[in-house]
Parts: structure tokens; C-alpha cells; sequence
């Protein structure tokens, strides 16, 4: 099935915007554009809902209505429980709140694993548990290719090891990692495991119940949606865990780790997401439920996305000056490519932007996957992204901008 690539930018309001005519856009795994209905539903909301939710009059109980419609169905897309989907101000903020209640949990003497291809927010708050006893074991990359091989992992796995952190996919190497199969291992040993999915949920939100995965954590402003970081953790180990709420919400499960106040707003909004991957599905002919209606949709997104990766890949291959991290093979990676540059990376950028193309450079807070790969996090790569909404026409003009610049 092919993408309806000009249904699709018709539910972007960017790509209408006189501001933004001429440019392509390229750093998509910083954030994407907002999808037209998550617009509509934030409009709304501070319009007619702006009123404290779950009261007795019509205002605040539509407003409280709607949150639980945003949380009942992206729980149905990821194939989990409505309680299962907690929402917090950031991914960040919510692998940090996650850490302070393994923190308690845990005992000196158990370990966690973590690993040196993830972003900042999936190593450190895990690893800053060792000042209280805990060991932490490093799950490292091949130092050649970036790849996370599960063999190592097995090596570091015995009846200690209470939790195995990784990531989906990497912001920087791109490679997709098996999460069934490094679930399985981690499960088989006795361990739970969190998994980031920043990176990989704007290319097709997963089914978390089958990717079989505890925790899994992904940021809706990545995923066309408000700022809000998305947060799906299993009840068995959510009720196993100490509650980070107010004692008085200890019972409900999408509120044990969510301490600050929500904003009710975004998290109204975040069911035009599911708005925008319904009429995607619709456009194209995908039916069934809603988990099968997201693998669907997931498929159409990565099929489209992998087309369009593959050539700038066999470009990037062919020239001697630029250096690709991860996998050359658009089947196993996402579209964020980093490149390990002989000119200044910022300046590139600069210059790329002259030319309609907005990217950017740095580490992108992944100075040790960097560094695993013998890559200075100053001044860290260039970084080329894209998502779904992408079209023929830009990777045309990327490469020729590339062209004149390498």
C-alpha cells in the first residue's frame, strides 16, 4: 500500500504556513509538526473546557471526559489497559520520577542494566541509582557499528539484575533494536525492563502488550502531538512498585507516578493523535481494531519512510568525506541519520539552512553513544531526520543541497 503523501501534509497545518513555504524539514527527531486534530482538540479545550475537570457542570465534566478519552485510546492503539498509560510533563521527567520509585524499591546488592547507545534520559537517572548501592552494568555497543548485541546482554543477566534499560532506537545510531527478543532474555533472567521509545514511536506508535515490554516511554511532541511525555507501565509492576503520587491517588495506577499536577489541556489534546492515526487508517482502507488498525498504520508510515531512506543511504555510502553511524540498510533503522562530518557539523547546518533545509547539530544529549563510536560530543554530528510527512520532493532537494556541500 502507498502513502497518500498529499492526504497526509493536508493534516499538517505547517505545511500550510506562508512562514515555512520553501522548507524542508529535516530534524524531526527533536519534534515533529502538531497534527491538525491535536490543534482542534487544544483550541477547544482553552476555549470552552479551561475549567477544573471531573466536576458536576457541563464544562469541567466534558474537560475531564476528554482526558479519559485521550488516555483510553492511545491504551487501545498500544494494546494495553487504559490505567497502563500514565502522562507526564516530559519523557525525561517520567524516567526520572520511575527511578526514585526503583530507588526505594530496590536493595544494595541488586543491579540494573543500562546501556551506552541510549539518550541521556534512559541512562542517567538509572545510573545515578548506584550512589545508593545499586549495581550498574553497561549493555555496550560495538565500538565499530553501534549495534547492541543481545548475546552481550546475556552475559550481564544473572539473579541479580532487577531491571534492563534500553532503548527502541537510538537518536543517533538508528537501529532498531528487537525488543521482543531482549524482553525475552531479560524476562527469562527474572528482570523487568524499560524501553525507550522517543525515537521510534513517530515512525509507528508500537503494540506495547506485544512487543511484551514493562515500561515504555515516548514523547507525544515527537509524535505529532503537545508536550506531553507518554507513559505505559504494566500493572503488575506498577502496583509492585512505591507510589510517587499523593498517598490518596496510591490506588489508581496512571496517578502513582505522576506527582506534579497534569496538564489537562495537553493531555485532552493528545487524543488527536489517535484523531489523526484513525483518518490515516480510514484514508487508506485499514480496519480491525484498534491495535490492528495501529500495526497497520505503522506498516503504511515505516514502508513509506524506508522508500525514501534507502537512496540517501546509498548516497551518504558513496562519499568518502561524511562518515554514517548505524546500519546502512533503511529496513533496520530509523530516518534519523548522524553524520560524523570533516567540516564543522554547525556550520554544515548553516549551510544547509541556505539552501530550505532545516537541521541541526550536536551530541543531542547521546554523548556516550557518541563516544562509543569514537565521536566527540563537541561539536557531536549532523543530524538528518524525517518522518512520514516527508516527501519525494525533499529528500530531492537534500541530496542536491548535500551535493554542492560535500
Amino acid at each position: 500500500m502507498t502513502l497518500d503523501i498529499d492526504y497526509v501534509r493536508s493534516q499538517f497545518p505547517a505545511f500550510e504556513q506562508a512562514e515555512l513555504e520553501g522548507q524542508s524539514f529535516f530534524e524531526n527527531a527533536g519534534g515533529s509538526y502538531t497534527a491538525k486534530p491535536v490543534i482542534d482538540r487544544l483550541f477547544r479545550y482553552y476555549t470552552q473546557r479551561k475549567v477544573q475537570p471531573y466536576g458536576p457542570y457541563e464544562a469541567s465534566r466534558l474537560a475531564g471526559e476528554e482526558m479519559d478519552e485521550a488516555r483510553a485510546r492511545l491504551a487501545a492503539w498500544m494494546g494495553l489497559d487504559t490505567d497502563e498509560v500514565s502522562f507526564g510533563p516530559s519523557t525525561t521527567q517520567n524516567t526520572y520520577v520511575l527511578a526514585q520509585a526503583f530507588r526505594q524499591w530496590l536493595s544494595p546488592g541488586n543491579a540494573i542494566i543500562v546501556t551506552n547507545q541510549d539518550h541521556e534520559a534512559n541512562t542517567g537517572p538509572w545510573r545515578r541509582l548506584e550512589q545508593d548501592g545499586i549495581e550498574v552494568r553497561e549493555w555496550k555497543t560495538n565500538p565499530e557499528t553501534g549495534h547492541l548485541d543481545p548475546d552481550d546482554l546475556n552475559n550481564l543477566l544473572d539473579d541479580d539484575v532487577r531491571l534492563v534499560c534500553f532503548p527502541h532506537c537510538s537518536n543517533v545510531i538508528g537501529e532498531i533494536n528487537p525488543v521482543v527478543e531482549i524482553t525475552a532474555l531479560a524476562h527469562a533472567a527474572g528482570a523487568f525492563v524499560c524501553v525507550d521509545g522517543v525515537s521510534y514511536a513517530p515512525h509507528g506508535i508500537p503494540n506495547v502488550g506485544a512487543l511484551g515490554a514493562d515500561i515504555y516511554l515516548f514523547s507525544a511532541y515527537k509524535t505529532y502531538g503537545p508536550h506531553q511525555g507518554i507513559m505505559a507501565i504494566r500493572k503488575n509492576l506498577g502496583n509492585l512498585l512505591p507510589n510517587q503520587g499523593h498517598f490518596f491517588n496510591a490506588g489508581s495506577l496512571y496517578k502513582r507516578f505522576t506527582p506534579a499536577g497534569p496538564d489537562h489541556a495537553q493531555i485532552a489534546a493528545s487524543a488527536g493523535m489517535i484523531d489523526y492515526f484513525e483518518d490515516l487508517a480510514a484514508q487508506h482502507g485499514i480496519t480491525g481494531s484498534a491495535s490492528e488498525k495501529g500495526q497497520g498504520v505503522h506498516d503504511l508510515m515505516r514502508n513509506h519512510e524506508t522508500a525514501l531512506l534507502q537512496p540517501l543511504l546509498d548516497y551518504l555510502g558513496s562519499k568518502n568525506s561524511v562518515r554514517v553511524l548505524g546500519p546502512m540498510q533503511a529496513v533496520n533503522r530509523a530516518p534519523t541519520v548522524a553524520l560524523v562530518t570533516q567540516s564543522d557539523p554547525a556550520a554544515l547546518a548553516q549551510q544547509l539552512a541556505a539552501h530550505g533545509i532545516m537541521t541541526s547539530s550536536g551530541s543531542f544529549y547521546a554523548d556516550r553513544a557518541l563516544q562509543s563510536q569514537d565521536v566527540s560530543p563537541d561539536p557531536g554530528v549532523l543530524r538528518l531526520s524525517f518522518v512520514h510527512y516527508t516527501a519525494q520532493s525533499d529528500i530531492d532537494k537534500l541530496l542536491n543541497a548535500l551535493d554542492g556541500l560535500l
